[in-house]
């Protein structure tokens, strides 16, 4: 058992196709060839098929390109005579999100002729008849699903605060006080998810019977039956993400130098940054076993003498998947958090008696990046707990439904 789980809170723009198909059932079949004269010829040559051909298609290229420049340092305050000389910034906050969600199909196929009824009859005829029967039930499905996705975001912020000078001041105290710098990017891309059902009808149970029964002497009867069902999946994603993400939060870089008289005092806030980049890509779920049973019933009896009866039957269930996924993914995450760099030199002490001091605030950066691709499931799917857009993915992956599915059982 394969548990796979991945939650996500917001939404964005998704492209979506759906389709679904109602197909009705074939009533039951029956053909008799009962009855006739002797030397007669009678012939009932049967086809019955069905095909459904579903092609989904989504083709998509996003670039997002962000650049946010947050500024409350730069300031100068220098030259200055006589009095106090104060530099105090406010914060510069910056939160950044990108949300991609893109390419989805969803294909619900219903209708597995299960509940085929078919009953053949070759019953009573006179001597030296030749009766024969011909039936051919043919039901074929074929989905297709492809997905191309190529998202390109570009984020660059700048979060400043810092970068202040208060120099070659004369008298007083010189101060510099900058707020925080906090930024706050969150980048999620969700390309590409194909889902393929095919879901039962009836009470998922048919019959077939062919019987040859009281026919005359030399009479040559033969009845031949031929089932086939033929499943074929082809699930294609190719996805091709690039992140580039650069962030510069700054509460450093102040200078209080050559200030003469009183005292000089630099005081940086905090620098906070939190990025997370989470890729989403090529999930592949396909639940195509219709658990469908057969009876089969087939009987020659009570023909004449140097009669020639024969039924052939042939039931084939063919299942062809073909599940593919290309991804490409990559990430560049650049941060620069910076409480540094200040510089408080060359100042001359006036009558305050008190010494030049730096104190800089926290300094923070935490980076997440997670990607998630390349998922192919065939089996169970619960249809209730699979919202991969929504963006709440929960499926299991049953081996023994795939074995089943496989065998045609």
């Amino acid at each position: 058992m394969n548990i796979f789980k991945k939650t996500i809170l917001t939404g964005a723009a998704t492209a979506a196709l759906f389709v679904q198909t109602v197909l009705p059932a074939f009533a039951a079949t029956t053909i008799t060839i009962s009855g006739n004269g002797s030397n007669s010829d009678n012939d009932a040559d049967v086809e019955i098929e069905r095909e459904t051909t579903v092609v989904q298609e989504n083709e998509s290229d996003i670039e997002n390109k962000i650049d946010v420049d947050a500024n409350t340092g730069d300031n100068q305050a220098n030259d200055n005579t006589g009095g106090d000389v104060e530099v105090e910034t406010g914060d510069a906050d910056v939160d950044v999100k990108v949300q991609n969600s893109t390419n989805t199909n969803v294909a619900e196929v219903n209708g597995c002729d299960c509940d085929q009824d078919a009953e053949v009859k070759i019953i009573g005829n006179g001597t030296h008849s030749e009766n024969e029967v011909d039936l051919d039930l043919k039901y074929k499905t074929e989905i297709y699903q492809e997905n191309d996705a190529d998202v390109d975001n570009d984020v660059d912020v700048d979060a400043n605060t810092g970068d202040n000078d208060a120099d070659d001041n004369t008298g007083g105290d010189v101060k510099v006080t900058t707020g925080n710098s906090d930024v706050k990017v969150d980048l999620i891309t969700l390309a590409n998810s194909n889902l393929a059902t095919k879901n039962g009808n009836g009470n998922g149970a048919g019959s077939i019977s062919a019987m040859i029964l009281d026919n005359g002497s030399y009479s040559d009867n033969d009845i031949d039956l031929e089932l086939e069902r033929e499943v074929l999946l082809d699930q294609d994603n190719d996805a091709d993400v690039d992140n580039d993400v650069d962030v510069d939060s700054n509460t450093g870089d102040n200078d209080a130098d050559d200030n003469t008289g009183g005292e000089v005092a630099i005081e940086t806030g905090d620098s906070d940054v939190k990025v997370l980049v989470d890729n989403m890509s090529n999930f592949n779920a396909a639940d195509l076993d219709c658990g469908c049973i057969l009876d089969i019933l087939a009987k020659i009896d009570g023909n004449g003498t140097d009669s020639e009866n024969e039924i052939e039957a042939e039931f084939e269930d063919e299942l062809e998947t073909f599940q593919e996924n290309d991804d490409e993914t990559e990430n560049e995450v650049d941060v620069d958090s910076d409480t540094g760099d200040n510089e408080a030199e060359d100042n001359t002490e006036g009558n305050q008696n008190g010494d030049p001091s730096i104190k800089t605030g926290n300094g923070g950066a935490d980076v997440e990046v997670h990607n998630n691709s390349n998922t192919n499931q065939l089996g169970s799917v619960d249809l209730e707990g699979l919202d991969w857009m929504g963006h709440d993915v929960n499926f299991t992956f049953d081996l023994n439904a795939f074995l089943m599915a496989l065998l045609g059982l």
